[in-house]
């Protein structure tokens, strides 16, 4: 048993968005993901497999879903159903969006 801290080692080496897994079972995967002024790629859509809850620990973000915008701050958190179109609009600039992502498998 080891002790790990969701605010350590916030930041990556090259600056880029920060995906670490903290727990990886056959049905679920829990992940910590950081970013910083990070979004989705022009035209880039995530439409995966699996239900995706998301809260967002620290910081901000827009999540874009077909038509529809959800701003999210601290302590906000959704479920994303298998197969719903959602990208990431924005991420705060000033300071580190911390989301806590669990991925169920069907």
């Amino acid at each position: 048993m080891f002790k790990h801290n969701l605010f350590s080692d916030l930041e990556s080496l090259d600056g880029s968005e920060r995906f670490d897994d903290i727990l990886k079972r056959q049905d679920v995967r829990i992940e910590r993901i950081v970013s910083k002024g990070h979004v989705s790629d022009p035209g880039f859509w995530y439409e995966q497999a699996w239900d995706e809850w998301v809260l967002v620990v620290s910081g901000s973000a827009v999540l874009q879903f077909d038509k529809d915008s959800l701003k999210m701050v601290a302590g906000d958190h959704v479920l994303i159903p298998a197969f719903k179109r959602h990208r990431v609009k924005s991420t705060s600039l000033t300071e580190p969006t911390v989301w806590l992502a669990i991925h169920l498998q069907a």
